[in-house]
């Protein structure tokens, strides 16, 4: 978006008519500021209110929003593996799922993106690349057992490795 609004305003400034030195330069320092203070796409969002994934009828004792100390990073920090891998699966696309992964990130975990599961390192890899590492590895069993198993002579390709962890909107 950015690089679209920086090619219009460069057309916009090469089809201006030729002005004098101090003028032009206040017009390029103008479009340098705007540029500066683009709006992002979070400027016009509204604040959003919970709307459940699938609603029903409950008890009205139950809670009817989650509770906003599932929104703190500092909860994630004290929550075990198997919650934290829990929320990744089960709550997909939100600020939590971010958060969880996160956290795992922090305790050494490594999301693979062909075989879609978390990987850790047993011990250190036997053979190392600018590609690859091979090794022992301890991977989370989502599909099977909701476990984590021992995988021998793993070859961990670093093109699979999620490294662009990016919050998802609150």
């Amino acid at each position: 978006i950015q690089k679209q609004a920086l090619e219009q305003q460069q057309l916009r400034v090469e089809s201006t008519p030729i002005v004098s030195g101090s003028e032009h330069t206040q017009q390029l320092s103008l479009l340098e500021s705007s540029l500066v203070h683009i709006p992002t796409s979070t400027d016009s969002e509204r604040p959003k209110v919970y709307v459940p994934q699938r609603p029903c009828a409950i008890p009205a004792s139950f809670p009817a929003s989650p509770t906003p100390l599932f929104e703190s990073p500092l909860m994630f920090e004290k929550l075990d593996v198997d919650t934290l891998i829990l929320i990744f699966y089960y709550q997909q696309g939100t600020y939590q799922q971010y958060l969880a992964a996160r956290e795992l990130k922090r305790k050494s975990w490594r999301y693979h993106k062909k075989y879609l599961t978390w990987f850790q390192r047993h011990e250190e890899p036997k053979v190392t690349t600018d590609e690859y590492e091979i090794g022992t590895y301890v991977y989370f069993d989502y599909e099977t057992g909701w476990c984590q198993r021992i995988k021998s002579d793993f070859t961990f390709e670093y093109p699979y490795l999620e490294d662009e962890l990016q919050p998802a909107p609150k």
